[in-house]
């Protein structure tokens, strides 16, 4: 069956969504995504599995590829939809309701290719941050985000839009314990760099050819001390006095750019 007709079929059987449902938030331990890119991909995930696709006419054309023919859609127009997601969010059509991603290790990560960047996130809580950082993650070939459980963002439809399809190809490692994850990271060869505006030496100068883990902090406080005293080397990137600093998630780009770019 062609895309156009397997898509009019599912119109022929999708029924129209039931409106009042209000909250915005998906049922208790699921994720709700929304927007082409995120759910576009996270339909194209297979470790994704998906309960329901609310969308409307036009949204559901602009997907990439066919739905399988007993995928659950339930189509409704940009009103209905605007109930099912936070307020004022770009839904674009589309909303995916699913199961969040499984877990992924750190071991798993760290025994990979280790010419790819690992980017460790020492308590960076907003959503928008955290998803625009998987998408350069993304775009600059990392291996993975670390983040410590207690302190980032859950998976959710804001982190997802930020990320732009990303969160369903970037593997994200929450750890109870921060340190110790770079110790880990130490232990697997990985040279820990984190990024502090007050470091004397430039990111360039700090960097090496073998495996490199990017330590970036919360903007305002920065890494942690503690987290501090767990790199190899604290580095700064070489802006201008103009400006006293870069957004966490423009940072980690350009930190990303530039082991990309190394040379030796």
């Amino acid at each position: 069956m062609a895309k156009g007709e397997r898509k009019r079929a599912l119109r022929g059987r999708a029924g129209r969504m039931k409106g009042g449902r209000g909250s915005g938030r998906a049922t208790a331990g699921h994720v709700r995504l929304w927007g082409r890119h995120p759910v576009e991909a996270a339909l194209k995930n297979p470790r994704r599995q998906h309960r329901k696709l609310w969308a409307t006419r036009e949204g559901i054309e602009t997907l990439d590829g066919d739905l399988p023919p007993d995928f659950p859609v339930e189509y409704a127009d940009v009103q209905d939809l605007a109930r099912l997601v936070a307020k004022d969010a770009p839904h674009q059509g589309l909303v995916l309701e699913c199961e969040p991603l499984d877990a992924t290790f750190l071991d798993e990560i760290a025994d990979g290719d280790p010419t790819r960047p690992i980017v460790v996130l020492d308590q960076v809580t907003d959503p928008h941050n955290v998803g625009a950082i998987l998408r350069s993650a993304a775009a600059f070939g990392a291996a993975a985000i670390v983040t410590q459980d207690r302190h980032a963002p859950p998976e959710g439809g804001v982190l997802a839009k930020s990320a732009s399809g990303a969160l369903e190809t970037v593997p994200w490692v929450r750890v109870v314990n921060l340190a110790r994850a770079l110790d880990d990271l130490a232990d697997a060869g990985y040279w820990r760099i984190g990024l502090a505006g007050e470091a004397k030496e430039t990111l360039a100068d700090a960097l090496t050819s073998g495996p490199v883990a990017l330590v970036l902090g919360a903007e305002g406080e920065g890494i942690r001390q503690n987290i501090a005293h767990h790199c190899d080397a604290l580095a700064r990137l070489p802006i201008t006095s103009d400006i006293e600093s870069l957004n966490v998630s423009n940072a980690a780009a350009v930190a990303l750019y530039a082991v990309a770019t190394r040379s030796g």
